[in-house]
């Protein structure tokens, strides 16, 4: 259970740190939204295969709360997966501004550090709240429906992490404007742990929706509406 724990931790650190690295030290300026989007779907693909034979490279607490909600993962495991999965995107993001601090140019409280929010001055895009909360609802669905489709039995195993980073990259190119997607309650928690205010105070939705979408997905798998298992 601790390599499992170690990679959760290690696998949440690495998308935090280079997909909202992605965001911060890079930027729009710089690699553009298509750039973010790779960078996130990147990450995916290659903790996939580097720590995915030890825990399945969830790196996500909505993924795990899915899993389990289709009945592929014990509760003590998945409240196990979260711990790590948490501390993972909070390290991961410290990580992020103890770099992004030795630039000249970069301010905490101007720049941030890829944080999700909503509303104007928040949503990248200036998106309200119901733009949002049904993105995130509907994103993670699909997330968790390809994680949960290509991990059952009888899919290609050998192409489950690229199809699964493919997913997320795509989900980033049409809603980074949106919300800066987070289908992903760790991704959102870490950096708002470190910027704070509106941050922490629009983290609820971040939390919430995704835990929706992830339900909704782990039901249809357990019973039986997407699944080829018996």
């Amino acid at each position: 259970m601790m390599r499992k724990l170690a990679a959760e931790f290690v696998g949440t650190f690495t998308l935090v740190l280079v997909g909202c690295g992605s965001v911060v030290l890079a930027g729009f300026g710089i690699i553009g939204q298509e750039g973010i989007a790779w960078a996130f779907g990147l990450a995916i693909v290659a903790m996939a295969y580097g720590i995915g034979p030890v825990s399945g490279c969830h790196v996500n607490p909505a993924v795990s709360f899915g899993a389990w909600i289709a009945g592929r993962m014990p509760t003590g495991e998945m409240l196990g997966y979260w711990i790590a999965q948490c501390a993972g995107a909070i390290v991961g993001a410290g990580v992020l501004l103890v770099i992004a601090s030795g630039g000249p140019n970069y301010s905490l409280a101007q720049h941030g550090l890829g944080q999700n929010g909503y509303g104007l001055g928040h949503s990248p895009g200036d998106y309200n709240l119901i733009s949002c909360a049904v993105f995130e609802v509907v994103a993670t669905f699909i997330f968790v429906t390809t994680i949960l489709g290509v991990t059952q039995k009888n899919a290609p195993q050998q192409l489950a992490g690229l199809a699964i980073g493919l997913t997320l990259a795509a989900i980033h190119i049409v809603g980074i404007q949106v919300t800066g997607v987070s289908v992903n309650p760790a991704r959102s928690l870490g950096p708002a742990v470190w910027v704070l205010g509106d941050a922490i105070g629009q983290l609820w939705l971040f939390i919430a929706a995704p835990m929706v979408g992830a339900a909704l997905a782990g039901c249809a798998f357990r019973v039986k509406l997407l699944s080829e298992d018996d």
